[in-house]
């Protein structure tokens, strides 16, 4: 019989992950009752919310039945529905935990969470025991290969069993699984969420190439990294090639970005298939999947008409073509229960951009006119990519988050002076023009031309305030064009 009474609590254990929960087990004459899963309740107790689903019964007639040592590639919660077991798991995730040993013995009363890459092995201690087990992935024999096995009689392990495995009921599988030597460990914990892995989409533009070092660097994540030619976010085909399961977060780096080309007819549809529609299909994925999402955005949803800066509940108002899909796209996301949204401007990372262009321009000796009346701060990918790393890993309130780099507004007539300056050149080379004037030169030359919002100076308050604080946007300049 379990024990009755207890109340509903969270107990730790040797193994990191590994949780063991009391539960309230409800007796009287006719048998008894328990919540054997409550989602609000067992997540308040400290049970991560790992997203069942999938429910697995084994019924297991004889004293002495042995299955195991499996670690397998999903979370899971353990319960017991009838009778006794004796558990045993043995961490085999890569680390320093790596052959840690926890036993315990459970019945109706007590349950257990079992973090991915953990072995699992059980003994039944009495008859009729009907052991269940909940899963945050669904099984399937492709997934089989990405589990790590364990002899139950590793010596290594040395799992005390109740009763010898001699006189006890294995299967001819489990008789022959490895030596702990012989096994290669399971791949160590993401610090994003367990045992899962983060899809870069857009990894060769600026900002995938900057998430690229940034998760090298840290060198503790999984990740996955998918360029345009590998995902065609506008191509429904390209969902099906990716097992969304294996993920627990997804980077959105992609976006169709070409602003002015956006204001002709073949533009506008493109802009569109990219920006909504293939936005909208990741989002629906990542709901079907409980995935966080990381989408990057522009300063360009706003008018540019404010005085100050633009806060992240500052009202959209967007001006042309690529500003209205990008903040489309936004309040899509934003649908979403688990989203994070950077909002930049002015991106600055490796490939073309503004920066290289009049470095360029000033090495082959042309002196261009740079519009003056527009301002904001240069984002640079590296902080950009910093920054996503930190709410990955930090886990604020979900929502918008304003990113630049750190200093006072500057126009780009001002930051082409300063190129022209760092690369040894006159800076009054540059000349200035009005966003007016530029304007009635493209449209004098016959070209497409998307407005552009005069200020697009971002608060960065908020994501300040979560510890991240990028750098100044001078010094990042100077670093950028010099490497000093």
């Amino acid at each position: 019989m379990p024990q009755f009474s207890k109340s509903l609590a969270m107990r730790s254990t040797t193994i990191d992950g590994l949780m063991l929960f009391d539960l309230p087990v409800h007796g009287d004459n006719r048998g008894w009752f328990k919540e054997n899963w409550q989602r609000e309740k067992m997540v308040a107790a400290g049970l991560p919310d790992f997203g069942p689903v999938q429910n697995n019964i084994s019924f297991n007639d004889a004293v002495g039945t042995t299955r195991g040592i499996h670690g397998e590639p999903w979370d899971k919660f353990i319960s017991i529905a009838a009778g006794r077991i004796f558990g045993a798991w043995v961490d085999l995730r890569e680390g320093p935990g790596f052959g840690t040993v926890f036993t315990a013995e459970l019945d109706p009363s007590v349950a257990i969470y079992v973090p991915r890459g953990v072995g699992n092995a059980y003994q039944t201690l009495e008859p009729n025991t009907v052991y269940t087990y909940l899963v945050n992935d669904h099984w399937s024999a492709d997934k089989v290969d990405k589990y790590t096995f364990l002899n139950l009689a590793d010596e290594t392990a040395a799992i005390a069993w109740p009763i010898p495995l001699a006189q006890a009921e294995l299967s001819d599988k489990d008789h022959k699984h490895p030596r702990m030597a012989d096994i290669k460990p399971a791949a160590a914990a993401t610090t994003f969420k367990p045992g899962k892995r983060t899809l870069v989409l857009g990894a060769n533009g600026q900002a995938g190439t900057a998430l690229r070092a940034a998760f090298t660097e840290a060198a503790n994540h999984d990740v996955d990294y998918l360029t345009r030619l590998d995902f065609d976010l506008t191509n429904p085909e390209s969902f099906d090639t990716i097992n969304w399961s294996d993920y627990s977060t997804v980077i959105n780096a992609t976006a169709y970005t070409a602003v002015d080309r956006a204001e002709t007819h073949q533009g506008r549809t493109d802009a569109w298939a990219s920006n909504v529609a293939g936005v909208s299909a990741l989002v629906r994925v990542c709901a079907e999947h409980d995935l966080t999402l990381v989408h990057i955005s522009s300063e360009y949803v706003f008018d540019g008409s404010a005085h100050g800066a633009y806060s992240e509940t500052s009202a959209v108002n967007p001006l042309g073509v690529y500003s209205e899909t990008k903040a489309a796209g936004d309040a899509i996301v934003a649908t979403l229960p688990k989203h994070f949204i950077l909002r930049t401007s002015w991106l600055i990372g490796e490939g073309a951009n503004f920066v290289r262009t009049m470095a360029g321009l000033a090495n082959r000796g042309i002196d261009p006119s740079v519009v003056s009346d527009q301002r904001g701060r240069l984002t640079f990918a590296h902080d950009l990519a910093g920054a996503i790393l930190h709410l990955l890993s930090s886990r604020p309130a979900f929502g918008i988050y304003n990113l630049t780099n750190e200093g006072a507004s500057t126009s780009w007539f001002e930051v082409a002076q300063l190129v022209f300056e760092l690369t040894g050149h006159n800076p009054a080379r540059v000349k200035p023009v009005t966003t007016d004037q530029y304007f009635a030169e493209h449209v004098a030359a016959g070209q497409a031309i998307a407005p552009r919002p005069l200020n697009s100076l971002l608060d960065l308050s908020k994501i300040e305030s979560t510890g991240f604080v990028p750098r100044n946007a001078a010094t990042a300049l100077r670093q950028y064009l010099t490497g000093s």
